[in-house]
């Protein structure tokens, strides 16, 4: 059994995958996975991280968020990206390619399917990335997790699929409301959001009752560490609610101590609040390719699954209101948790394991 990842790009994408790869280990420990991706990418990194083999392949972008020089040298190498991916095809043979959405993705699985090789795509947004896009009319069945996302495809194989969470965020436990504090964790990813990291410290500087019994965990990423530390350490009452990151490497304990997340709207990081049933104030980022983070954003509040607030909408006193509103109404914190909740399903790679390995 031979199977061939292609795609990445972001942790959205990667992390996923790494985890279906694993689960189809798990059910068929002989197999041979390997992955495709780009040099740019996360995958570079976390695939070899992961135990997996990685063949690169030159393509970049081709989203309209990205500029138009970038868009004609993605063109341009093209060309060259196919003829690597057929070689790397028919060197591999797999048995099965899934295409799990980013840069490679698209060169490689329409490589395999114009070989005639068995191919599937996995998209986990609301709105498909321009890959799958592309793709889901060349392909032999497509993988979905929002319901909405099949609109936009040319596959008449679509099947809808949970989205995988890593296994540690698997095992995280709902639990009990704290009495006397509310407990609020804001993060932007690894690298931080600098949007949510102003507004979050300007709402502190402004201060007034709505920090009275509030503790923030306030992850900044690297780049507003050091700055966003000099704000807070020249507000005297700052060090009584607030503690500054720069990264976090104990989600499950931190979405297990936070009684509302503040966050992007990246599917990795909605996938670990609907598994932990964590409740969030949602503000999607806005450069986001094909604005990708708000189609996500509003599925979940079609489910009554989580608030959120566009970018360009987003200030201290919003911020301010917003928490307020959530204190003094806890029924629509557990509200949003029973929600959201809802659409979390456990051993979702597993599942999806399943699926690739009856496509093999």
């Amino acid at each position: 059994m031979r199977i061939l990842f292609a795609g990445g790009g972001t942790g959205g994408h990667i992390y996923p995958a790494i985890s279906i790869a694993n689960a189809i280990q798990e059910l068929h420990p002989q197999a041979v996975i390997e992955f495709v991706g780009t040099p740019s990418g996360l995958e570079s990194k976390l695939i070899p991280q992961a135990g997996f083999k990685i063949h690169m392949i030159p393509v970049g972008r081709l989203n309209s968020n990205v500029s138009l020089y970038e868009r004609i040298q993605t063109v341009l190498m093209l060309p060259v990206a196919i003829l690597k991916s057929f070689f790397i095809v028919r060197s591999f043979s797999p048995n099965v390619v899934v295409g799990v959405g980013g840069n490679a993705s698209g060169p490689l699985v329409l490589a395999a399917a114009l070989m005639r090789y068995r191919t599937c795509i996995w998209e986990p947004n609301a709105y498909p990335g321009l890959a799958n896009r592309w793709l889901s009319s060349f392909v032999t069945k497509t993988l979905v997790v929002f319901t909405e996302a099949a609109k936009f495809l040319k596959n008449k194989n679509i099947v809808n699929v949970p989205m995988p969470v890593r296994k540690e965020i698997e095992n995280v436990l709902p639990t009990k409301k704290h009495k006397n504090e509310f407990h609020i964790l804001l993060f932007g990813g690894s690298q931080g959001a600098r949007a949510l990291n102003n507004i979050l410290s300007e709402a502190i500087k402004i201060g007034g009752e709505w920090l009275n019994n509030v503790k923030i965990v306030h992850q900044t990423g690297s780049l507003d560490f050091s700055r966003i530390t000099e704000v807070y350490a020249n507000i005297k009452y700052a060090k009584n609610c607030v503690t500054v990151l720069e990264y976090l490497h104990d989600m499950p304990s931190r979405y297990v101590w936070a009684d509302l997340v503040i966050s992007r709207a990246g599917i990795s990081t909605i996938s670990e609040l609907a598994a932990c049933g964590k409740a969030a104030l949602l503000v999607p980022l806005p450069s986001a390719a094909d604005d990708h983070q708000t189609k996500n954003a509003q599925a979940l509040v079609d489910a009554n699954g989580a608030r959120f607030i566009k970018q360009k909408d987003l200030t201290a006193e919003r911020l301010i209101r917003e928490i307020e509103d959530f204190k003094a109404h806890p029924e629509k914190i557990v509200l949003l948790e029973e929600n959201i909740r809802k659409l979390y399903k456990p051993k979702a790679a597993l599942e999806i394991a399943k699926i690739v390995l009856e496509e093999a």
